[in-house]
């Protein structure tokens, strides 16, 4: 029986090795999804990601008989522990071989790190936070996954159960079908929704956001919306410039809508893009020399007929007063405008159901859910 050794990931090579080795490993499957590797390797970069103003990690791979067989990244959220009074030890960016071996190591590895570092409980997936993948799949292995989410194969799992992992908390994803015309009824809650609140709705120029901070007021919004919700913690200045500067490089500015009160205050928002998986699945993530081609056209010029609603956000003190329905009736009719059939939403917690109520009006099918496994450090 060969040996599974497990190696920390010191140089650029191995870095890279860590990033593509899922892109490898799925390899010819028609419903994974490859991360853009320059995103990734960013994300790794203790330079400029500023996650790691708070966290502490180490990547792992695993090998057998001189192969790659497996990698997995340790982290520990020191915010997100302190705001939940846990002492947790994330898994992330876990990938493996069908194998017990090779994912018991992998896992293994990943608790060593925690105790070294006083953690009593590895969970996972997980990354450094929410806005990075999260969840392994349990159900949806024959759909098409996001960009913003993980595929795994129907083993991982498995493979958790047996070695002692059990369900912490569990997420849902809808497919929506973008109605050819919005319900009269909706379009008369959210004129007195306007009207109740003093509430207008603002389209503006990618100029526009920049210039007047709607980008940074976007992401102070979603910390606000967020904060209770497992695991989150609070997006820093540094981490919100760089989503900004990410997420406006890709985002048709029609596809945002924002919602403020009579003072000026942005009380709600939302944004999504046109589904990037297909041109994504062609050029495996690598965005040169060529692959940038594929992902300016699903974007600007030949859109698929799905997108992905990325983020919407309401402040708590405005929700449960109907600002979801002005923000939802405006990005369908534009949705449709642009010749969008279907949305693909992010993944909700089981137990919100704020968010699962916002779906209710459309006809939709609930086709993937996604856990986080957990295990007492003994």
């Amino acid at each position: 029986m060969s040996s599974i050794t497990i190696k920390v990931v010191q140089s650029k090579a191995e870095l890279k090795k860590f990033v593509r080795f899922a892109n490898n490993l799925y390899k010819g499957n028609n419903y994974y999804v490859p991360a853009i590797v320059f995103d990734e390797l960013s994300t790794f970069d203790k330079k400029k990601n500023g996650a790691f103003e708070f966290c502490e990690a180490e990547l792992y791979l695993a090998y057998k008989d001189g192969k790659a067989v497996g990698r997995v990244a340790a982290i520990i959220n020191h915010k997100a522990n302190e705001r939940w009074q846990v002492k947790q030890v994330r898994f992330g960016w876990i990938d493996f071989i069908d194998d017990i071996e090779v994912s018991s190591a992998l896992l293994d590895a990943v608790s060593a790190f925690g105790k070294a570092h006083g953690m009593e409980q590895i969970v996972g997936p997980l990354g450094f936070t929410d806005f990075d993948p999260e969840g392994m799949l349990v159900e949806g292995f024959d759909r098409l996954s996001t960009m913003a989410l993980i595929y795994n194969h129907p083993y991982y799992p498995e493979h958790l159960k047996k070695l002692g992992f059990g369900k912490e908390t569990g997420w849902l994803e809808y497919r929506i079908t973008i109605p050819e015309k919005v319900s009269e009824r909706y379009y008369n809650l959210a004129e007195v929704v306007k009207e109740r609140y003093n509430l207008k709705i603002l389209k503006l120029s990618r100029r526009e956001i920049l210039k007047q901070g709607y980008g940074h007021k976007f992401f102070e919004l979603i910390n606000q919306t967020y904060c209770n919700l497992y695991g989150f913690s609070l997006l820093t200045p540094k981490q919100i410039d760089s989503y900004v500067g990410l997420y406006l490089s890709l985002i048709d500015t029609r596809m945002i809508t924002f919602v403020e009160n009579d003072k000026g205050e942005l009380i709600g928002a939302a944004a999504a893009i046109p589904s990037l998986s297909v041109a994504l699945q062609k050029c495996r993530g690598e965005i040169f020399p060529f692959g940038w081609w594929h992902l300016l056209k699903a974007m600007f010029i030949k859109r698929p007929k799905t997108l992905e609603l990325l983020l919407i956000g309401v402040r708590p003190d405005y929700q449960n007063c109907g600002v979801n329905s002005l923000i939802i009736l405006d990005l369908a009719e534009r949705f449709r405008e642009m010749g969008f059939q279907f949305a693909e939403t992010n993944a909700m917690l089981e137990n919100n159901d704020k968010i699962h109520a916002m779906w209710k009006p459309f006809e939709k099918e609930q086709h993937k859910a996604r856990w986080v496994f957990g295990k007492e450090l003994l």
